[in-house]
């Protein structure tokens, strides 16, 4: 069985954008998009390689519920602008003492990367006994010369698109080596060396704010093309914003009070007897609402979960179901993800517009004064039709 070990490289200073790696693209750290593909892909450990304690310590807190994320310090010589890609492979390769059998290269300003476009460049090498390979996009631009002479093309006889076989640009995604091609060469690809293809969008990579733009466009739109309608298994609802109004109650102690509309209470109960499963999922690690599920005897309470696409992708998953099996409710930026994701979605009628602009449904209610109680409702009826009664 061959070890098939990722590393995804991150730097704590970017020229380009100011700390791109944790600057939040559709709600998460750029980062996180690349890592959950490839936690469940086909690669057996995923080495997240920073100089940023900060990555380090948010990685061990939110990936707990998989062994398959280690992180890994890298020194400052090999995270400077200056340094290669390939001196921090080949440190890492070093402090893992060489230990795998394929090593894959991810690229965190790759967020359209998905599991299936790892697996299939791991099946390059496992499969096709290729020695190396990496991603490209098929463009079908035309391209020139400094001289001013076309390089792909005869200007007098400018091909129509469609009989046009294009280039084959390498996108920058993903990349895996053998051992034996990678400490030979000390090259992300050598040898033999296959090929596969992503989808045009992928070409975008992030290197300014414009870049960074286009790229949540497009993964916001991929996520909504992925949607699919079906019968609403599970309801997962946030807290601040959507249960409450968003206003905490402090005192010199801390924490105080929240309101919450008891309403909602009463509306989740009747959604539970008609067989849907009430989620909830909060950043903050308040025992106030901790309580509050308690008495609303919501088991599945999840406190203190900052990458909620994540932790959704992984619950869904061991219960072998999926996001189109999932209505949600949200208000805020870092509710995104899975507001673009999952087959139902709804905000508050004073959610952050945002948002609003995102979800399927803006509710009439506000957070805290009856928003779930109209989610409730609403689903109801929907599975109603679905299951056609």
């Amino acid at each position: 069985m061959m070890k098939k070990t990722a590393i995804i490289p991150l730097r704590k200073n970017s020229k380009g954008i100011s700390g791109k790696n944790k600057k939040k693209m559709l709600g998460r750290p750029l980062f996180s998009w690349v890592l959950t593909e490839a936690i469940f892909s086909e690669l057996d450990e995923v080495y997240v390689f920073t100089d940023d304690q900060e990555i380090i310590d948010y990685i061990k807190r939110e990936y707990f519920w998989t062994s398959k994320v280690k992180t890994l310090l890298r020194n400052d010589e090999n995270a400077s602008d200056t340094a290669s890609t390939e001196s921090a492979m080949l440190e890492f390769a070093e402090l893992i003492k060489n230990d795998f059998d394929l090593l894959c290269l991810l690229q965190a300003t790759s967020p359209m990367t998905k599991s299936q476009d790892i697996n299939a460049v791991l099946n390059e090498v496992l499969v096709n006994k290729k020695e190396s390979a990496l991603t490209v996009v098929n463009t079908h631009r035309f391209i020139w010369n400094a001289d001013g002479t076309p390089s792909n093309y005869d200007v007098f006889k400018r091909p129509r698109r469609q009989d046009f076989e294009g280039l084959l640009i390498e996108n920058g995604a993903v990349y895996v080596t053998t051992k034996e091609a990678f400490l030979n060469s000390k090259n992300r690809v050598s040898g033999s060396i296959g090929l596969v293809k992503m989808p045009e969008e992928s070409l975008v990579e992030i290197d300014s704010l414009s870049d960074w733009e286009i790229i949540e466009k497009l993964l916001g739109d991929r996520q909504k093309k992925m949607k699919v309608h079906k019968r609403i298994d599970y309801l997962v609802l946030d807290v601040d914003g959507v249960f409450t109004d968003g206003c905490v109650y402090y005192d010199a102690n801390g924490e105080m009070a929240k309101k919450f509309d008891m309403r909602d209470g009463m509306g989740l109960e009747i959604l539970r007897q008609n067989n849907v499963e009430v989620i909830v999922m909060t950043s903050e690690n308040s025992e106030l609402v901790a309580q509050r599920m308690k008495k609303l005897q919501i088991k599945h309470t999840f406190l203190g979960v900052k990458d909620k696409f994540s932790f959704l992708t992984h619950f869904l998953s061991e219960r072998n179901s999926s996001f189109g099996a999932v209505s949600y409710v949200g208000d805020d930026v870092n509710d995104l993800a899975n507001i673009c994701s999952v087959g139902w979605s709804f905000t508050p009628a004073d959610a952050t517009d945002i948002v609003k602009a995102n979800a399927d449904y803006v509710l009439t209610h506000k957070s805290g004064a009856g928003a779930i109680r109209e989610t409730c409702e609403i689903l109801l009826k929907y599975n109603k039709r679905y299951e056609g009664i």
